[in-house]
């Protein structure tokens, strides 16, 4: 199928409720990355729109929204998520342009995204305090309340989904939100503008302003105007944004990288296993924080695994993103398409044995694009850079392991604490494997199950805070306590 199509233009930020022309930016070219050619451009923003947008997210905290019954703001929450689930389809189909995932994976996910504001919303008017018994003198309360403008910075693997994760709990808690898509990506948060307007958000409390991130995006995270940073990123990226927010104590969230273990032992329902793990080593193309690409597995099934997932490789579609059929699309853009056969030298440097895959797609109509093949390696140790650094490509490292204690060890052995994989059909096992394994989600007898009502994040470098659940309203949130005396007597301290 054909990858060309007319040029999709957005040539307007969404500032304040109105759809403005940059002073201080210009206009990207976002690639198709199957092709390698421009299939959209986009406006994108300097530091002074980045002001403007803050300041109308500021206007509008300090106006109606404020004001707002917060019954009425989770009505819109709701008409939000209504309009998302009508417009899934365009949205799913930027995706697939942007980013280049599969049609067949964007198609029926999309319209799932909108449980994420139907969530929030139902929370927004149960965000109570609670009273603290003190004496019959004073009457003493908390109370919930908006941390203040938020700045949303999103990766370009996932733009929408992970827009959506920062933007409902941000909005159900009361802020106003400046998002940042990344410019590599940034198509689809116009068309997430449409359906806020549309939804009835008031003026500035939703803002889309792509930039580069030393520029436009520096401002969002430097400015004392901004009191909240949500990112999802590159832990590398994180500590650069933790420095520049650090002169105004700026809050964050961070949602960061990954090298997940996915442990296989030999008690286990392998062939479920072999599904799962196949599955979240080359969904996406790889590039997921949260896949299980580090696959640990018991020895004495171990060349079995080896061999079903060379065989699992050979199944495999690689393909344009449009075509219904393809399995796996290609690398996001040039530079991750570099970086990931940089790590297939480096792995070969290592010695790791390739078992398949290794190498980009040169064939067809393929070539012109960002592809590469499913790769698998075996015979990997944990301290190859192929095994503790994130590839972000589809590229699975099989490790070998004896014991128990053996995988915990291998498993923990990494700067990284996002998610985690676990096949056994021993119950007393998995519970001891769920207790020692550092990360923020552990998934038993199967993979990726990552729902708006469960919270997500990780440990260690892999992250600050959760997204999903209740728990992700508290970062949006601050808490204030308020004290009344009932008596109105305060001493005068110098009376003696």
């Amino acid at each position: 199928m054909s990858s060309k199509m007319t040029l999709h233009r957005e040539d307007r930020l969404f500032i304040g409720g109105e759809w403005v022309v940059p002073t201080d930016g210009g206009t990207i070219e976002s690639i198709d990355p199957g092709s390698g050619e421009v299939w959209a451009t986009a406006a994108f923003g300097g530091p002074g729109d980045m002001d403007r947008a803050i300041a109308a997210a500021n206007t509008a905290m300090r106006g109606p929204w404020k004001r707002m019954p917060v019954m009425e703001r989770a009505a819109i929450l709701r008409r939000f998520a209504e309009l998302y689930v009508r417009e899934a389809d365009t949205l799913s189909t930027v995706e697939s342009r942007d980013t280049g995932r599969p049609i067949r994976d964007t198609k029926p996910e999309f319209p799932g995204h909108a449980h994420i504001w139907w969530w929030n919303a139902s929370l927004a008017d149960k965000l109570g305090g609670r009273t603290i018994p003190m004496d019959p003198s004073v009457h003493v309360y908390t109370t919930r309340v908006p941390v203040g403008v938020v700045g949303a910075i999103t990766a370009w693997n996932a733009p929408s989904f992970l827009a959506n994760l920062k933007l409902a709990p941000a909005l159900a808690a009361g802020c106003a939100v400046v998002l940042k898509p990344s410019e590599i990506t940034p198509v689809g948060a116009f068309h997430l503008a449409r359906i806020a307007e549309e939804a009835g958000l008031p003026a500035g409390v939703f803002n889309v302003v792509p930039a580069y991130g030393n520029d436009g995006g520096a401002r969002l995270v430097e400015s004392p105007d901004v009191a909240k940073i949500s990112f999802t990123g590159s832990t590398a990226t994180a500590k650069k944004l933790l420095q520049l927010g650090a002169p105004t104590l700026k809050r964050f969230t961070f949602e960061l990288g990954g090298k997940a273990p996915h442990i296989i032992f030999d008690d286990a329902d392998i062939e479920m296993a072999i599904n799962a793990a196949t599955s979240s080593a080359w969904v996406v193309c790889g590039q997921s924080c949260a896949l299980g690409s580090r696959v640990l597995v018991h020895r004495p099934i171990y060349e079995r695994v080896v061999q079903a997932f060379a065989d699992r490789a050979a199944m495999v579609r690689v393909g344009q993103p449009m075509d219904p059929s393809t399995h796996m699309g290609p690398q996001a853009h040039g530079a991750q398409l570099e970086k990931t056969l940089g790590y297939f030298e480096t792995a070969r440097e290592e010695g790791a044995r390739l078992v398949t895959g290794g190498e980009r797609v040169v064939e067809g109509d393929l070539a012109r694009g960002y592809f590469v093949r499913p790769t698998v390696y075996a015979d990997v140790h944990n301290q190859m850079r192929i095994a503790r650094e994130e590839i972000f490509g589809p590229v699975a490292s099989l490790i070998p392991f004896d014991t128990e204690e053996e995988a915990i060890a291998i498993a923990n052995d990494t700067p990284y604490g996002l998610t985690a994989g676990v096949w056994t059909n021993n119950l007393a096992r998995a519970h001891r494997m769920s207790a020692e394994i550092d990360a923020g989600s552990v998934w038993i007898n199967t993979y990726r199950f990552i729902r708006f009502p469960v919270p997500y994040g990780g440990m260690k470098q892999s992250g600050w805070g959760r997204e999903n659940g209740i728990e992700a309203l508290d970062g949006y949130l601050e808490t204030k306590a308020t004290a009344i005396s009932l008596t109105g007597q305060f001493a005068n301290a110098y009376a003696s």
